[in-house]
């Protein structure tokens, strides 16, 4: 098992690419909330639609209570290393906070 950073290019997003998580090649759609300032994940597999607006919460995993064997056997959770933030929003993405996979790629 191994921790690696998902980049997130606030600059590009909207944006999708793909990522294979567990052997199993995904894609993740980033959008961004300038009203409320959030981010959230569209999680595509095989070209089908999965998760829709998946918010990304401070230390909660993405897609922690949907149990579906369709989804990535990996755990991906946006955390800051340093301790200092605790939101995710505009400021704090790929600054202090990351997008952390814990698990196989």
């Amino acid at each position: 098992m191994s921790t690696q950073l998902v980049n997130i290019i606030k600059h590009q997003i909207p944006y999708r690419f793909e990522i294979p998580l567990a052997n199993v090649l995904f894609e993740m759609e980033v959008n961004y909330n300038p009203q409320f300032d959030f981010f959230t994940i569209d999680l595509y597999r095989n070209k089908e639609l999965l998760v829709y607006g998946e918010k990304l919460i401070y230390g909660k995993p993405l897609f922690h209570d949907i149990a579906d064997h369709r989804f990535p056997a990996v755990t991906l959770t946006p955390l800051d290393e340093s301790g200092k933030e605790t939101d995710v929003n505009w400021k704090t993405l790929g600054e202090t906070v990351f997008l952390f996979l814990d698990g196989d790629v």
